[in-house]
């Protein structure tokens, strides 16, 4: 029997969207299960990195990233390689959403919602797969889907967002089929409602239409979500790729 299967130990993690949110949670967790984290977000976020490492006692690092900017992705890979000694997984997790009715939504709000859901995302997982094999090593990514890829929510008009975690929905499987020989897992996890920053801002009559719809009858956390990254992301799931993991209170059962 393989001890510790959901081990994290000896891993170096990059977290995008970590100063806050799912992003940032997560980024506890996987410290807590051993990983060396490092942050990207377009925000600073040295304070949160700094909070992981003091108490979890594992090496953080931070960079100021835009992810819809493959110059920004490789030039923070390459600093965090340099100043990890290593990279061997990925969360790709950074997202935005746009409370938007088709007819209503500008070219611009269709690009920026897009570029940062699903661009950002391959781009991400691109530089860090040609890291991976450039280096000749193995690595797993976890993408951040959502249910909204599978269903279209309602009462709020969102064909931005949910059209581009569609895409990432099916990215993921695409990467998963294309690098499954070179040693590289490619997973998502699609959260249903999950409260949150993001969320905690909507008008409180679609949130309260939510929960009454969630055969759970609340929202989930971040910290809900925790456990499906580090099974992804662990040796627990070596013969797991290219899978979609919801994670919705049965949103999407019924």
């Amino acid at each position: 029997m393989v001890e510790k299967i959901f081990s994290l130990e000896n891993k170096v993690t990059i977290v995008t969207g970590g100063n806050q949110g799912i992003g940032k949670v997560v980024a506890f967790y996987l410290a807590d299960a051993g990983s060396d984290i490092v942050i990207f977000d377009l925000a600073d976020a040295s304070e949160v990195a700094k909070e992981i490492a003091e108490k979890y006692n594992v090496r953080t690092a931070a960079y100021v990233c835009d992810v819809t900017n493959p110059t920004s992705v490789k030039e923070c890979i390459q600093k965090a390689a340099d100043k990890m000694g290593k990279l061997d997984l990925l969360f790709n997790n950074a997202g935005i959403c746009l409370h938007k009715n088709a007819i209503d939504c500008t070219p611009e709000d269709w690009l920026k919602v897009v570029n940062v859901n699903l661009n950002g995302i391959f781009f991400m997982a691109q530089a860090f797969g040609k890291y991976l094999i450039s280096n000749n090593k193995k690595g797993n990514i976890v993408n951040t889907a959502s249910m909204s890829g599978t269903i279209v929510n309602i009462p709020q008009g969102q064909a931005s967002y949910n059209s581009s975690k569609a895409g990432v929905a099916h990215l993921t499987k695409s990467l998963a089929v294309e690098w499954a020989l070179k040693g590289i897992r490619v997973n998502s996890i699609s959260p249903g409602y999950i409260r949150t920053e993001m969320t905690g801002t909507v008008r409180q009559d679609w949130q309260d239409y939510w929960e009454s719809t969630i055969p759970f009858r609340r929202m989930g956390t971040p910290e809900e979500l925790a456990g499906a990254v580090i099974y992804l992301l662990s040796d627990a799931s070596t013969y797991t790729s290219g899978s979609d993991l919801m994670i919705d209170g049965c949103f999407t059962v019924v």
